[in-house]
């Protein structure tokens, strides 16, 4: 398996690109820039399955009509921001000075569990705290876990949004991602790569939780 980051869109989230030795891909989070993305899966030689989102801010859904109308490939969503992806005012676009609304999407997760999709194998954790509907996805053979804006490298998901709640950030980082192998990528919504372990010993918003 090989993963690819690339950030994307206004605010250059981070949209990842997982692929396996048949080529297929899933892609996570795709915040803008369609037609660069599709430059790089075609680049590649990739062929997308589906569509992952973390969670329905409009920094991460810029670019999820295009890419699924391109590749006509289906999104996953977590049920609790279901209705985010077609109302500015709840995904944020609408008091970041634009209108970003997208089809709804064609799978609602519903609860934590493993999701399969071809060879892949993901487990679905609830980590909300960010939004309500925040989802992290771990996918064990690459020992990396896309945690969206749950987790950063350093720091952790900004919680004065609509539905954030600090407290409940925390405790899902404690409870869903620190608990995963220490030697596991944080693949982030933003920033660089990091890892559970240098999370765990660095990271100054989880000193004394």
């Amino acid at each position: 398996m090989n993963w690819k980051q690339l950030p994307l869109g206004p605010l250059q989230t981070n949209c990842y690109i997982l692929w396996n030795q048949k080529k297929e891909c899933l892609i996570f989070d795709p915040g803008g820039d369609g037609d660069r993305l599709i430059s790089f899966i075609k680049g590649n030689q990739l062929k997308p399955l589906a569509v992952l989102l973390t969670h329905a801010h409009f920094d991460h859904i810029g670019a999820l009509d295009i890419i699924r109308s391109h590749y006509e490939i289906p999104a996953f969503i977590h049920k609790k921001e279901a209705s985010w992806l077609g109302d500015p005012a709840l995904n944020g676009s609408k008091f970041f000075g634009s209108a970003v609304s997208v089809r709804a999407a064609e799978q609602i997760i519903k609860e934590e569990g493993l999701l399969n999709i071809s060879d892949f194998e993901l487990e679905v954790l609830e980590t909300p705290g960010h939004s309500p509907g925040s989802i992290s996805y771990y996918h064990k053979p690459s020992k990396a876990v896309f945690s969206g804006d749950a987790l950063f490298s350093g720091s952790i998901g900004r919680t004065d949004l609509r539905g954030g709640n600090q407290s409940q950030l925390l405790e899902s980082i404690h409870s869903k991602l620190l608990s995963l192998p220490e030697d596991t990528y944080v693949l982030s919504g933003h920033g660089p790569v990091t890892t559970i372990s240098v999370e765990m010993d660095h990271n100054p918003f989880l000193n004394g939780f």
